[in-house]
Protein backbone atom coordinates (compact mmCIF):
# COMPACT_ATOMS: atom_id res chain seq x y z
CA UNK A 1 0.00 0.00 0.00
CA UNK A 2 1.14 3.36 -0.95
CA UNK A 3 2.17 5.81 1.24
CA UNK A 4 3.85 9.17 2.75
CA UNK A 5 6.50 9.46 5.43
CA UNK A 6 5.97 12.21 8.02
CA UNK A 7 8.77 14.28 8.38
CA UNK A 8 8.74 14.69 11.99
CA UNK A 9 8.49 10.97 13.05
CA UNK A 10 9.09 9.29 9.58
CA UNK A 11 6.26 7.16 10.48
CA UNK A 12 4.55 6.38 7.15
CA UNK A 13 0.37 7.55 6.57
CA UNK A 14 -1.13 5.47 4.02
CA UNK A 15 -2.34 7.13 0.84
CA UNK A 16 -5.90 5.73 0.59
CA UNK A 17 -7.76 5.64 3.98
CA UNK A 18 -11.20 5.26 5.10
CA UNK A 19 -13.33 8.61 6.65
CA UNK A 20 -15.49 8.08 9.50
CA UNK A 21 -17.88 11.37 8.46
CA UNK A 22 -21.43 9.97 8.42
CA UNK A 23 -20.43 6.23 9.06
CA UNK A 24 -24.16 5.81 11.47
CA UNK A 25 -23.37 4.08 15.20
CA UNK A 26 -25.48 1.12 14.25
CA UNK A 27 -23.19 -0.26 11.46
CA UNK A 28 -19.98 1.46 11.86
CA UNK A 29 -18.28 -1.44 14.23
CA UNK A 30 -18.80 -4.05 11.24
CA UNK A 31 -17.70 -1.41 8.71
CA UNK A 32 -14.30 -0.48 10.31
CA UNK A 33 -13.92 -4.39 11.05
CA UNK A 34 -14.66 -4.97 7.33
CA UNK A 35 -12.23 -2.50 6.03
CA UNK A 36 -9.60 -3.49 7.99
CA UNK A 37 -10.54 -7.11 6.47
CA UNK A 38 -10.12 -5.79 3.07
CA UNK A 39 -6.98 -4.12 3.32
CA UNK A 40 -7.60 -0.33 4.38
CA UNK A 41 -5.16 0.24 7.28
CA UNK A 42 -5.71 4.60 7.67
CA UNK A 43 -9.02 5.52 9.92
CA UNK A 44 -9.77 9.25 9.87
CA UNK A 45 -11.98 9.54 12.88
CA UNK A 46 -13.24 12.77 15.31
CA UNK A 47 -14.90 14.05 17.83
CA UNK A 48 -17.78 15.82 16.16
CA UNK A 49 -18.60 12.68 14.09
CA UNK A 50 -19.98 10.91 16.97
CA UNK A 51 -18.78 7.12 16.47
CA UNK A 52 -15.65 6.86 18.10
CA UNK A 53 -16.72 4.18 20.50
CA UNK A 54 -18.20 2.22 17.25
CA UNK A 55 -15.12 2.29 15.60
CA UNK A 56 -13.39 1.39 18.46
CA UNK A 57 -14.99 -1.58 18.46
CA UNK A 58 -14.21 -2.13 15.29
CA UNK A 59 -10.65 -1.77 15.95
CA UNK A 60 -10.61 -4.19 19.10
CA UNK A 61 -12.41 -6.85 17.26
CA UNK A 62 -9.68 -6.71 14.18
CA UNK A 63 -7.26 -7.12 16.68
CA UNK A 64 -8.70 -10.11 18.65
CA UNK A 65 -8.89 -11.78 15.61
CA UNK A 66 -5.58 -11.15 14.45
CA UNK A 67 -6.36 -9.40 11.39
CA UNK A 68 -3.94 -6.42 11.76
CA UNK A 69 -1.42 -5.24 14.67
CA UNK A 70 -2.21 -2.27 16.08
CA UNK A 71 1.00 -0.49 14.97
CA UNK A 72 -0.32 -1.41 11.58
CA UNK A 73 -2.66 1.13 11.74
CA UNK A 74 -2.98 4.66 11.42
CA UNK A 75 -5.43 6.07 13.36
CA UNK A 76 -6.44 10.23 12.55
CA UNK A 77 -9.15 12.09 15.14
CA UNK A 78 -9.31 15.92 15.86
CA UNK A 79 -9.84 17.82 18.23
CA UNK A 80 -13.67 19.66 18.07
CA UNK A 81 -13.69 23.43 18.55
CA UNK A 82 -15.13 23.23 22.17
CA UNK A 83 -12.24 22.10 23.33
CA UNK A 84 -9.75 24.61 22.45
CA UNK A 85 -8.73 26.08 25.61
CA UNK A 86 -5.47 24.59 27.50
CA UNK A 87 -7.42 23.38 30.18
CA UNK A 88 -9.63 21.21 27.61
CA UNK A 89 -7.30 19.93 25.21
CA UNK A 90 -5.53 17.12 27.26
CA UNK A 91 -8.56 16.15 28.77
CA UNK A 92 -10.78 15.61 25.49
CA UNK A 93 -8.10 13.26 23.32
CA UNK A 94 -8.17 11.60 26.72
CA UNK A 95 -11.59 10.76 26.15
CA UNK A 96 -11.39 10.49 22.79
CA UNK A 97 -8.80 7.87 23.18
CA UNK A 98 -11.19 5.95 26.08
CA UNK A 99 -13.71 5.83 23.25
CA UNK A 100 -11.58 4.53 20.81
CA UNK A 101 -9.97 1.99 22.92
CA UNK A 102 -6.78 3.07 22.50
CA UNK A 103 -3.47 4.11 23.93
CA UNK A 104 -2.23 6.93 21.30
CA UNK A 105 -3.67 8.55 17.83
CA UNK A 106 -1.28 8.55 15.34
CA UNK A 107 -2.49 11.50 14.00
CA UNK A 108 -4.85 14.27 16.05
CA UNK A 109 -6.16 17.18 14.31
CA UNK A 110 -7.57 20.92 15.00
CA UNK A 111 -10.98 19.84 13.59
CA UNK A 112 -11.47 23.86 12.70
CA UNK A 113 -9.40 27.02 13.22
CA UNK A 114 -12.45 28.27 15.39
CA UNK A 115 -12.98 28.16 19.12
CA UNK A 116 -16.65 27.78 20.48
CA UNK A 117 -17.50 28.13 23.97
CA UNK A 118 -16.96 25.15 26.41
CA UNK A 119 -19.74 22.46 26.37
CA UNK A 120 -19.18 19.86 29.08
CA UNK A 121 -19.08 16.86 27.47
CA UNK A 122 -20.48 14.67 30.23
CA UNK A 123 -23.87 17.11 29.76
CA UNK A 124 -23.17 17.26 25.72
CA UNK A 125 -21.07 15.13 23.38
CA UNK A 126 -20.70 15.86 20.82
CA UNK A 127 -21.30 19.40 21.37
CA UNK A 128 -21.58 20.21 17.74
CA UNK A 129 -22.17 23.69 16.28
CA UNK A 130 -24.23 25.20 18.20
CA UNK A 131 -25.13 26.75 22.27
CA UNK A 132 -27.69 24.98 24.07
CA UNK A 133 -30.76 26.34 21.98
CA UNK A 134 -29.62 24.38 18.89
CA UNK A 135 -29.57 27.69 17.20
CA UNK A 136 -27.25 29.85 18.39
CA UNK A 137 -23.20 29.97 17.81
CA UNK A 138 -21.27 31.25 20.87
CA UNK A 139 -17.19 32.27 19.90
CA UNK A 140 -14.42 32.33 21.99
CA UNK A 141 -11.44 33.83 22.61
CA UNK A 142 -8.88 31.59 22.52
CA UNK A 143 -5.67 32.04 20.54
CA UNK A 144 -4.58 29.21 18.15
CA UNK A 145 -1.28 29.53 19.94
CA UNK A 146 -2.33 28.30 23.23
CA UNK A 147 -4.35 25.63 21.57
CA UNK A 148 -1.40 24.60 19.20
CA UNK A 149 0.65 24.33 22.59
CA UNK A 150 -1.50 22.85 24.27
CA UNK A 151 -1.57 19.91 21.09
CA UNK A 152 2.03 19.64 21.84
CA UNK A 153 1.74 18.75 25.10
CA UNK A 154 -0.15 15.27 23.64
CA UNK A 155 3.03 14.43 21.86
CA UNK A 156 4.72 14.77 24.62
CA UNK A 157 2.46 12.14 26.72
CA UNK A 158 2.55 9.79 23.89
CA UNK A 159 -1.55 10.84 23.21
CA UNK A 160 -0.73 11.45 19.33
CA UNK A 161 2.11 10.58 17.68
CA UNK A 162 1.87 13.20 15.26
CA UNK A 163 -0.64 16.39 15.43
CA UNK A 164 -1.42 18.74 12.30
CA UNK A 165 -4.07 21.01 11.38
CA UNK A 166 -7.60 20.79 9.06
CA UNK A 167 -9.56 23.29 7.61
CA UNK A 168 -6.58 25.85 7.77
CA UNK A 169 -5.57 28.12 5.46
CA UNK A 170 -2.05 29.65 4.73
CA UNK A 171 -1.91 32.56 6.84
CA UNK A 172 -2.60 30.42 9.88
CA UNK A 173 -0.49 28.01 9.10
CA UNK A 174 2.45 29.88 9.09
CA UNK A 175 1.39 31.71 12.22
CA UNK A 176 1.04 28.24 14.06
CA UNK A 177 4.76 27.99 12.39
CA UNK A 178 6.05 31.27 14.26
CA UNK A 179 5.76 29.80 17.58
CA UNK A 180 5.35 25.89 16.91
CA UNK A 181 7.82 23.36 18.95
CA UNK A 182 6.50 20.81 17.31
CA UNK A 183 5.72 21.39 13.13
CA UNK A 184 2.44 20.14 12.22
CA UNK A 185 2.82 17.50 10.32
CA UNK A 186 -0.55 17.14 8.21
CA UNK A 187 -2.63 19.52 6.49
CA UNK A 188 -6.66 17.90 5.97
CA UNK A 189 -8.78 20.05 4.16
CA UNK A 190 -11.33 19.82 1.43
CA UNK A 191 -10.19 19.06 -1.84
CA UNK A 192 -11.61 18.09 -5.29
CA UNK A 193 -11.75 19.00 -8.96
CA UNK A 194 -14.04 21.64 -8.39
CA UNK A 195 -12.02 23.07 -5.44
CA UNK A 196 -8.69 22.24 -6.27
CA UNK A 197 -6.69 24.82 -3.69
CA UNK A 198 -3.69 24.40 -5.92
CA UNK A 199 -1.73 27.47 -4.19
CA UNK A 200 -2.28 25.74 -0.37
CA UNK A 201 -1.07 22.14 -1.52
CA UNK A 202 2.06 24.12 -2.85
CA UNK A 203 2.95 26.13 0.17
CA UNK A 204 2.09 22.76 2.42
CA UNK A 205 4.57 21.28 0.28
CA UNK A 206 6.93 23.73 0.66
CA UNK A 207 7.00 23.70 4.46
CA UNK A 208 7.10 19.40 4.02
CA UNK A 209 3.66 19.62 5.45
CA UNK A 210 1.34 16.44 4.07
CA UNK A 211 -2.17 16.96 2.79
CA UNK A 212 -5.07 14.80 3.22
CA UNK A 213 -8.10 15.45 0.66
CA UNK A 214 -11.36 14.99 2.06
CA UNK A 215 -14.97 15.04 0.49
CA UNK A 216 -12.83 13.69 -3.10
CA UNK A 217 -16.37 13.21 -4.65
CA UNK A 218 -17.20 16.99 -4.41
CA UNK A 219 -21.01 17.33 -4.17
CA UNK A 220 -21.41 13.73 -3.75
CA UNK A 221 -21.11 13.66 0.22
CA UNK A 222 -23.43 16.48 0.83
CA UNK A 223 -26.88 15.74 -1.14
CA UNK A 224 -28.35 14.24 1.22
CA UNK A 225 -27.47 17.26 3.90
CA UNK A 226 -28.77 19.66 1.28
CA UNK A 227 -25.73 21.17 1.01
CA UNK A 228 -24.52 20.44 -2.49
CA UNK A 229 -24.87 23.68 -3.58
CA UNK A 230 -27.15 22.72 -6.87
CA UNK A 231 -23.57 21.77 -7.99
CA UNK A 232 -23.48 18.64 -11.34
CA UNK A 233 -21.90 15.79 -9.86
CA UNK A 234 -18.53 14.89 -10.33
CA UNK A 235 -18.98 11.48 -10.92
CA UNK A 236 -20.94 11.72 -13.83
CA UNK A 237 -18.66 14.57 -15.79
CA UNK A 238 -18.12 14.13 -18.93
CA UNK A 239 -14.16 14.25 -18.30
CA UNK A 240 -14.62 11.79 -15.18
CA UNK A 241 -16.40 9.38 -16.89
CA UNK A 242 -14.27 9.78 -20.20
CA UNK A 243 -11.08 8.76 -18.35
CA UNK A 244 -13.02 5.67 -16.35
CA UNK A 245 -14.15 4.51 -19.64
CA UNK A 246 -10.84 5.01 -21.20
CA UNK A 247 -8.67 3.06 -18.41
CA UNK A 248 -11.66 0.49 -17.03
CA UNK A 249 -11.75 2.21 -14.10
CA UNK A 250 -15.14 3.79 -12.06
CA UNK A 251 -15.07 7.46 -11.88
CA UNK A 252 -14.66 7.16 -8.32
CA UNK A 253 -10.73 5.52 -8.41
CA UNK A 254 -10.06 8.33 -11.39
CA UNK A 255 -11.03 11.27 -8.37
CA UNK A 256 -9.22 9.56 -6.14
CA UNK A 257 -6.40 9.12 -8.17
CA UNK A 258 -6.10 12.40 -9.46
CA UNK A 259 -5.21 13.27 -5.39
CA UNK A 260 -2.89 10.67 -4.61
CA UNK A 261 -0.67 10.62 -7.67
CA UNK A 262 0.11 13.81 -6.42
CA UNK A 263 1.38 12.40 -2.79
CA UNK A 264 -2.45 13.51 -1.90
CA UNK A 265 -3.92 11.31 0.76
CA UNK A 266 -7.84 10.44 0.99
CA UNK A 267 -10.41 9.37 3.51
CA UNK A 268 -13.40 8.31 1.14
CA UNK A 269 -15.88 6.35 2.63
CA UNK A 270 -18.83 3.68 1.49
CA UNK A 271 -20.99 1.27 2.59
CA UNK A 272 -20.62 -1.21 -0.46
CA UNK A 273 -18.24 -3.65 0.11
CA UNK A 274 -17.32 -3.62 -3.43
CA UNK A 275 -16.45 0.31 -3.85
CA UNK A 276 -14.92 0.09 -0.53
CA UNK A 277 -12.45 -2.73 -2.39
CA UNK A 278 -12.47 -0.28 -5.05
CA UNK A 279 -11.66 2.42 -3.71
CA UNK A 280 -8.63 1.02 -1.91
CA UNK A 281 -7.92 -0.02 -5.34
CA UNK A 282 -7.75 3.51 -6.81
CA UNK A 283 -3.87 3.43 -7.08
CA UNK A 284 -3.72 0.60 -9.66
CA UNK A 285 -2.96 2.89 -12.54
CA UNK A 286 -1.20 6.39 -13.17
CA UNK A 287 -3.12 9.25 -15.17
CA UNK A 288 -0.90 11.29 -17.52
CA UNK A 289 0.00 14.80 -16.66
CA UNK A 290 -2.60 16.15 -19.11
CA UNK A 291 -5.28 14.41 -17.72
CA UNK A 292 -4.43 15.20 -14.19
CA UNK A 293 -4.40 18.95 -15.94
CA UNK A 294 -8.12 18.57 -17.49
CA UNK A 295 -9.40 17.19 -14.26
CA UNK A 296 -7.86 20.66 -12.20
CA UNK A 297 -9.40 22.57 -15.23
CA UNK A 298 -12.44 21.83 -13.76
CA UNK A 299 -12.08 24.29 -10.78
CA UNK A 300 -14.21 26.76 -9.76
CA UNK A 301 -13.51 27.29 -6.34
CA UNK A 302 -16.72 25.44 -4.92
CA UNK A 303 -16.44 25.36 -1.27
CA UNK A 304 -19.35 22.95 0.06
CA UNK A 305 -18.00 23.08 3.74
CA UNK A 306 -17.70 26.68 4.90
CA UNK A 307 -18.73 27.56 8.07
CA UNK A 308 -19.42 31.43 7.23
CA UNK A 309 -22.75 29.46 6.22
CA UNK A 310 -23.75 28.64 10.04
CA UNK A 311 -22.35 32.21 11.19
CA UNK A 312 -20.25 34.68 9.15
CA UNK A 313 -18.11 35.48 12.09
CA UNK A 314 -16.28 31.93 11.49
CA UNK A 315 -15.07 32.91 7.74
CA UNK A 316 -11.94 31.18 7.89
CA UNK A 317 -11.81 30.80 4.24
CA UNK A 318 -12.71 34.36 3.02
Amino acid sequence: MASVALARTGQKMPLVGFGLWKVTKSSCADTVYNAIKAGYRLFDGAGDYGNEKEAGEGVRRALTDGLVKREELFITSKLWNTFHAKEHVKALATKQLGLWGLDYFDLFLVHFPIALAYVDPAERYPPEWFGADGKTVHLQDTPMQETWQAMEELVDAGQARNIGLSNSQGSLILDVLRYARIKPQVLQVELHPYLTQEHLVELANTLDIKVTAYSSFGPQSYIELDMDRGASSLLTHDVVTGLANQYKKTTAQVLLRWATQRGIAVVPKSNDPERLIQNLDSESFDLKPEEIKALSSLNCNLRLNDPRDIDPRMAIFA
